[in-house]
Formats: C-alpha cells, structure tokens, sequence
C-alpha cells in the first residue's frame, strides 16, 4: 500500500457507513408512517358557540367534523359497522389536538377509568396529535388532556 491508501479506504468506509445509516434511517421511519393515519388538511369551519370558544382559549380551528368508519369481525363470521366522530381538529403553539364535545346523554366524569374509556381512541387514532380536548360549551371550559402510556410496569 501506498502512503494515501488508508486514507482514501477510510473516506470510502466512511461514505459507505453514513450512506447506509442513512437508508436504514429512512426505511425505518418509511415503515413506522405507514400505518399511521394522516392528519386532516384544514378546511373552512363555519362559527358556532364550540369555535368560538376554541378560539377564546387560544386554539385556531382547522377542521369540523370527521366520520372515522369502523369494520368489526366478531369470529371472523360477523360484521358490524360502526364509526367514531371527531368534533374539530385544533392548533395553537404549534401543537395539533383533537376535539371532542361535550354531551348531555353522554357526560364525562373526571375519572382516569371514565377519561381513558371515551377519549384514549382519540388520541390512539391520530398519534402524532398532542391530546385530546374535551370541549363542554355549556360551562364554557375545555379541559386539555394528555395522555402517557407507562409501557415498562408489569400488570
């Protein structure tokens, strides 16, 4: 070997190492994205009473109403048809959330088993939101809720 040998044997390992940790990179992410589903693209979103008060507490309204339809197999014989709705998509600071409005037949306790029964799909449907906001027009107040998964406790 000559005296730039090594050097240029380095450089080439080098190029080959960030080449392919680049690849490997982007087919991970490839494949982490691609189950999961898009967030909606802003549309218009006539005023009520809900936008506005979105609006007040500081979020910017992006989206009204989404219809999620969901196909059931119970043993693999039976179909039932179902679908969730999400009341409006929100943004302020950056951040993304999802909102859900309050309802009289339905209402919500502020508990964690209450909160994680009728809210936890919301934000397991759009991940990369930052919570779900429980919008009650009625008292005028929107509780903002997050939520974190504590996967390395054993049941």
């Amino acid at each position: 070997m000559q005296s730039g040998d090594g050097i240029v044997i380095f450089l080439i390992l080098l190029v080959l190492g960030t080449w392919l940790f680049l690849y490997t990179r982007g087919r991970m992410k490839a494949t982490l994205e691609k189950d999961m589903r898009p967030l909606p693209q802003p549309e218009d979103v006539p005023e009520d009473e809900a936008t506005l008060l979105l609006e007040r507490q500081g979020f910017t309204v992006l989206r009204g109403k989404q219809r999620i339809p969901l196909e059931i197999a119970v043993n693999d014989d039976i179909q039932l048809q179902s679908r969730l709705f999400i009341d409006y998509f929100v943004e302020r600071d950056g951040q993304m959330y999802t909102v859900k409005l309050a309802k009289d037949r339905k209402p919500l306790e502020m508990t964690g088993s209450s909160v994680r029964d009728q809210l936890l799909v919301y934000q397991l449907l759009y991940p990369r939101t930052a919570g779900v906001i429980y919008l009650d027009t009625a008292l005028g107040k929107a509780a903002v809720l997050t939520f974190a998964l504590e996967l390395d406790q054993e049941a």
